[in-house]
């Protein structure tokens, strides 16, 4: 546990200390957000706002796991190596996407087929790689069974396919937390919810771990369970930390470099402990807000031009209805909150009822 509550503490420290100086370096060199022509009009206040913040949350999260094994001499495991992986390879994308913005000074960076390919390409690699590194129970990070509060027995797959729906996983939520990401620490506070959601999961999972020689029937098949907890609280206090300077109004953006890491770890987390589809409802408000966009754009070609919302993503549809940004914050960190315990309920309502 002294590794849990390292990791944690130091990746706080990290992004309320490190972002301060990220802000002052990005705004030496210019780098600031460019704002979208066609949004709120509320939103051209916040052009040139520094934003790459997403590094200084990465950069923690990582060096918070590392110091926090080297302090207490536990060593690293393959599953939380490898969802820290998957976080800092899709936080690549997302700083190249924001280099290209602010290099070329406009809003649009990465084309979407490149950054989908690219997607693709990291969540095959991840996909693979999770159903390596058997531990001596042969258990492995991920599974070739979808999983609801654990492996459902039924719903096996071939390796192939296994691989293709962690792709469809990592690209859902990578591009889920990318469209939650528009308002100031909506997405931040959001995801620091959801962390803080999968450390509990993830404890719960190794106090009944099928590793212990008194398991019971209703034992959790989960490799690397409590580092997991380390990985998910080390990302929980970097998105808290972060949000000193994210909150309303926001000093910096955290940006695509944020926003895609946080959606990859989010997947990453929900493969490996056995929770791909109760993450749905964990995680449930960026749920909600990318089917807003889909609903959008879905009523938009079958009306002929008509409009679901005022504007999509749903944050921006509230804005343009006249609520305040911080109204709206705090409101969807409600439903977001709501969400989090309903899925922590229900994996706790599983193991008592007894499956």
């Amino acid at each position: 546990m002294r590794t849990v509550l390292l990791a944690a503490a130091i990746a706080l420290v990290g992004t309320i200390i490190g972002t301060r100086f990220a802000i002052r370096w990005l705004v030496r060199r210019g780098f600031g957000q460019f704002i979208r022509d066609d949004g709120p009009n509320t939103h051209h206040t916040k052009r040139g706002t520094p934003t790459m913040g997403g590094i200084v949350v990465v950069i923690s999260t990582v060096v918070a796991y590392a110091v926090a094994h080297v302090a207490t001499l536990s060593p690293p495991t393959a599953s939380g190596v490898l969802v820290l992986g998957l976080t800092v390879c899709l936080g690549l994308i997302g700083f190249l996407d924001d280099w290209i913005k602010i290099s070329r000074e406009r809003n649009l960076g990465l084309h979407a087929k490149v950054k989908l390919a690219l997607q693709s390409l990291i969540a095959l690699t991840f996909g693979y790689l999770s159903l390596c590194f058997p531990d001596d129970r042969g258990v492995t990070p991920g599974s070739r069974y979808v999983s609801f509060l654990r492996d459902i027995s039924w719903l096996g797959l071939p390796v192939w396919a296994a691989i293709i729906w962690v792709v469809f996983i990592v690209a859902a939520w990578s591009n889920a937390a990318n469209l939650t990401d528009g308002l100031d620490g909506l997405a931040t506070g959001a995801a620091a919810m959801v962390f803080a959601a999968f450390a509990i999961i993830n404890l719960w999972q190794y106090n009944k771990s099928c590793g212990w020689a008194d398991a019971g029937p209703q034992c959790y098949d989960v490799r690397d369970p409590l580092d997991l907890v380390v990985v998910s609280l080390a990302l929980a206090g970097a998105c808290f930390g972060f949000l000193w300077w994210n909150a309303t109004p926001a000093k910096i953006f955290m940006g695509d470099t944020g926003s895609l890491s946080l959606g990859g770890a989010i997947a990453g987390l929900s493969v490996c402990t056995r929770t791909e589809l109760l993450t749905v409802i964990v995680a449930g408000l960026f749920v909600i807000i990318t089917l807003s966009v889909v609903l959008q754009v879905g009523w938009f070609k079958f009306t002929k031009g008509k409009r679901l919302f005022k504007m999509a993503p749903l944050q921006h549809h509230f804005e343009l209805m006249g609520w305040a940004e911080p109204t709206i914050v705090i409101r969807l960190w409600i439903i977001a909150g709501l969400f989090t315990v309903v899925g922590v309920g229900i994996f706790y309502a599983e193991w008592v009822v007894g499956g």
